[in-house]
């Protein structure tokens, strides 16, 4: 075929093969370049959420018991060999991830004792730790390092963190013995020690003072009468020298994973190399490493994410095929007569769509080329898209030939009229379409998927309900137009009337289906965003039903008064939580055997007053809310696993659990799943009302307060709830006890600010806007095709309704009455699709991942309805729009000139 004339009919009709290559480009640079843009916003969310978390968590940290050392290589050498065999042993996705890596020797903690301690009668124990690279991380401050020639008559000598020294009285020179201590105290077996030097690392972040104990920090007393712990360094010969005496002695392997080694797309695969050297650990050593946790976390994100957005692509892409069909279509229709002429001359049935090929040929793979390059553009690691791509060029460029041999070969026929019985073979295609999109989603529910992966079904089914809803308003589409034109036949003027009949003969199947798909995309993508920023409130409100809660290990219970001093606070109620206590069936605390479960102590009005107070939709249960003393058994609220366990038992009127050493009766009073406070996964819990407890000798104190106020001071709060439990240390039943560890404060703002940032929420934010923004922007050009499919017709009807004193006032009203329908239809049926679609798959998406475990409920927002008119509105304006650009083009008196061709 003739290169140079298939290039002048490209010329010719270049509008048509502009849109068709614009469409090619779009859909290839979504193939190559979004992907990318994914893995980039994945990885960005991987190292923001490392990064969020101390450095150490990233460790995998192995160490042998503390034991004297029984290998015939000397302490230091024999770690150094199986630090580099540990690191062999590591699976290859591990493996590769290390970036850093540290090994120590150490003995355990032994007390030291001279001059300058006793000068501020301080009590001390210190350990020994050989590492080799201190002195590179480290610059002396004073005195020297430790020697590494070993002499059996110097005192060990042993270098110290600056800082750590100053605490403690301690400089370079100073004298000590270290060794075991009586049953009193008293140090025996002492051998002399003197610190050679005092060093202050050059970076306090690097990984190398992480070990445990810390070189850089004093560990406190945990108690009256106990020591302060510290570590020093020693050099490497005369510590393989104690140790080959007999000194007990610990190594360590430390291995830090490098955020910037992790990948988001194999994250699976390095969850399983971690649980590979869990599982697989040497004999003789202990692996310590919590890293698993953030990477588990994320990649249940990152799998609920990427199966959003294969439904979201899904309905893109399938807008987008909609579309280029739509193109292919309109092109052809506007050559028939051209096509015609073709068979006329003896041209073959296959002769114009070997036309239409030369020139698809020429359009479509340069555009499909160019959208693949702009999409390699993109940031981001890529995906092996390029199949993809060369498919879809090779099915975009055959779509033009296909629907040329679709053009009928007679001459054009009249394309609005309807017929009231569609034909057995439409409406078996019909009825087909129907039932399988039924039965698919049917599938979907009851045999689920597997997040993270491309599930053929999970893709169809959306495309298969939005094109099963297009057919049924297809199919409902002209009757009730039907029953307006004829009321409008009884009215004065023609308008209506013109209008209703003609939008009620409208041919617009294909377009109508196109615009369901991409409305549709949009409004599961805002129905969605809206269902899991409810779900964040409602999380937020579960992990703290308050303002603010404070947490701590027990306070003094003068401590809600304090709180309630404090500026701005309006309400506050006392809570204790205690895991894993046991039932018992009787007051002497026979074991009842049914297992173990979570106690939450609640005072019921306190926790109503506060949440009501915080603004919080917190449903206190009547039986926690208005027990009163006297009342035995305590009525309580129990999960349903612990109510069916005691209704087996015969414990459900009257069963025992004990809380702080106390044990109380209880009957079930009511069955909740979950409750404030809790984790969303606690499957046993036991609810008590705090108000109802008989007397007893001593009194619970509570573990948590919950806080109602306006501009609470996070830092104030923290001060009272520290005060507050070293108050009950010192004033409580138990005194003397190891000093508590600081209380923690969370804010339901804070709260609910890191349900919605980190983690891959970047990545669903990305979908749900491009979705939404190209579900709506795809929809309106939809509606434009559909203006165009029937553009001529109308025109030449305009044109003859002017020549017969239609004015153009009333030409605008004719426009309206006939394209509002069609669009309101469109609209609001891709907007009922797209609201159906989350009821269908919410429970297959697993997006209670971005909701810290709170199932995520899809629920009617109102503003989605203003939302489906301002679109319906945009839409209407936007088809009358191309609908006067288009008559202008064509000037109505040509359109009539031209023929009865449509």
């Amino acid at each position: 075929m003739n290169v140079g004339a298939a290039v002048r009919r490209v010329r010719a009709y270049g509008g048509q093969f502009l849109l068709l290559a614009v469409l090619t480009l779009v859909v290839t640079l979504l193939i190559s370049g979004v992907p990318r843009l994914v893995n980039r916003l994945a990885e960005q969310g991987l190292r923001a959420q490392l990064n969020s978390e101390p450095a150490a968590r990233r460790d995998l940290s192995y160490a042998t018991s503390l034991e004297p050392a029984t290998s015939r290589r000397t302490a230091m050498g024999d770690a150094a060999e199986r630090f580099d065999a540990l690191a062999a042993e590591m699976p290859p996705p591990v493996r590769s991830a290390v970036t850093e890596r540290w090994y120590s020797v150490e003995t355990a903690a032994a007390r030291v004792a001279g001059p300058d301690l006793a000068a501020r009668n301080l009590l001390v124990d210190l350990g020994l730790r050989a590492m080799p690279d201190i002195q590179g991380a480290s610059t002396l401050v004073e005195g020297t390092w430790p020697s590494e020639t070993y002499v059996p008559e110097r005192p060990i000598e042993v270098a110290l963190d600056v800082d750590v020294a100053g605490k403690l009285n301690l400089r370079a020179g100073s004298q000590l013995r270290i060794g075991n201590t009586d049953d009193k105290g008293r140090l025996i077996d002492g051998a002399p020690l003197v610190v050679t030097g005092l060093f202050r690392p050059v970076d306090r972040a690097n990984g190398i003072w992480d070990g445990l104990p810390q070189l850089l920090r004093v560990i406190e007393p945990q108690g009256d009468g106990e020591p302060f712990v510290i570590v020093g360094v020693v050099a490497q010969s005369p510590f393989n020298k104690r140790a080959a005496a007999g000194w007990p002695i610990q190594s360590n392997w430390r291995y830090r994973l490098g955020v910037d080694r992790l990948d988001a797309r194999e994250l699976d695969q390095l969850i399983d190399g971690l649980q590979v050297m869990q599982r697989n650990q040497p004999t003789g050593i202990t692996l310590t490493q919590g890293v698993d946790v953030p990477l588990r976390a994320f990649a249940a994100q990152i799998d609920a994410v990427r199966t959003l957005l294969a439904v979201i692509a899904a309905g893109v892409l399938a807008t987008l095929a909609g579309l280029i069909v739509l193109a292919a279509g309109l092109a052809t229709r506007r050559r028939r007569s051209e096509f015609a002429l073709l068979r006329a001359r003896g041209g073959g049935a296959t002769a114009g769509a070997r036309r239409s090929l030369a020139e698809s040929v020429l359009v479509v793979p340069v555009a499909a080329a160019l959208g693949w390059w702009l999409g390699t553009l993109f940031p981001g690691a890529p995906d092996p898209t390029t199949p993809y791509v060369i498919v879809v060029t090779v099915l975009v460029t055959l779509a033009l030939p296909l629907a040329t041999l679709a053009v009928p070969a007679g001459g054009a026929a009249r394309r609005d009229l309807i017929r009231v019985r569609p034909s057995a073979r439409r409406l078996t295609v019909e009825v087909s379409l129907l039932l399988l999109a039924g039965l698919a989603a049917v599938l979907l529910r009851r045999r689920g998927l597997t997040l993270g992966e491309v599930d053929p079904l999970l893709v169809s089914v959306p495309v298969l309900l939005a094109v099963a809803a297009a057919v049924l308003a297809l199919r409902a589409y002209p009757w009730p137009l039907l029953l307006v034109s004829r009321l409008a036949a009884r009215t004065r003027g023609s308008v209506a009337f013109l209008g209703t009949a003609r939008a009620g003969r409208a041919a617009v199947a294909a377009p109508l289906v196109v615009v369901v798909l991409a409305i549709g995309t949009a409004a599961f993508c805002a129905v969605v965003a809206a269902g899991v920023d409810a779900s964040r409130e409602r999380a937020a409100e579960q992990i703290v039903p308050a303002d603010a809660v404070i947490r701590g290990e027990r306070f003094a219970p003068d401590t809600v008064d304090e709180l309630g001093r404090l500026p701005g606070v309006r309400a506050v109620t006392p809570v204790l939580y205690e895991d894993d206590e046991r039932f018992a069936s009787d007051e002497v605390g026979t074991d009842a055997f049914i297992g173990q479960t979570d106690v939450l102590l609640v005072d019921g009005s306190g926790l109503d007053t506060v949440a009501r107070e915080s603004e919080v939709d917190l449903p206190v249960p009547a039986a926690l809310r208005t027990a009163g003393p006297g009342s035995a058994p305590l009525p309580a609220i129990v999960s349903p696993a612990v109510a069916a366990d005691l209704a087996k038992a015969g414990l459900d009127d009257s069963a025992f659990i004990s809380v702080q050493g106390q044990r109380y009766e209880f009957r079930v009073a009511g069955t909740q799943d979950g409750f404030p406070l809790l984790a969303a996964d606690t499957g046993r819990f036991v609810i008590l009302p705090w108000q109802a407890l008989p007397t007893r000798t001593t009194i619970p104190v509570p573990t948590s307060l919950l806080i109602a106020g306006d501009s609470l001071d996070a830092e104030a709060l923290r001060v009272v709830g520290d005060q507050g439990q070293v108050r009950y240390q010192r004033d409580g039943t138990v005194t003397g006890r190891a000093r508590p560890i600081g209380v923690t404060v969370d804010t339901r703002a804070d709260v609910r600010r890191e349900l919605g940032e980190g983690g891959a929420n970047g990545v669903l934010a990305f979908g749900f806007v491009a979705g939404a923004v190209g579900g709506t922007l795809l929809g309106l050009l939809a509606i434009a095709f559909t203006v165009l499919a029937g553009a001529r017709s109308r025109g030449q009807v305009l044109s003859r309704l002017r020549t017969l004193g239609l004015s153009r006032r009333q030409w605008r009203g004719l426009l309206l009455v006939e394209l509002t329908p069609l669009v309101a239809v469109s609209v609001l049926t891709g907007a009922l699709v797209g609201t159906a679609l989350p009821l269908l798959l919410n429970p297959v998406l697993g997006l209670s991942a971005f909701t810290s475990g709170v199932p995520v409920r899809v629920a009617f927002e109102p503003s989605l309805v203003a939302a489906v008119l301002a679109l319906g509105a945009i839409a209407l304006g936007f088809a009358v729009a191309v609908e006067a650009l288009n008559n202008r083009r064509l000037r109505l008196g040509e359109v009539l000139r031209l023929g009865e061709e449509s």
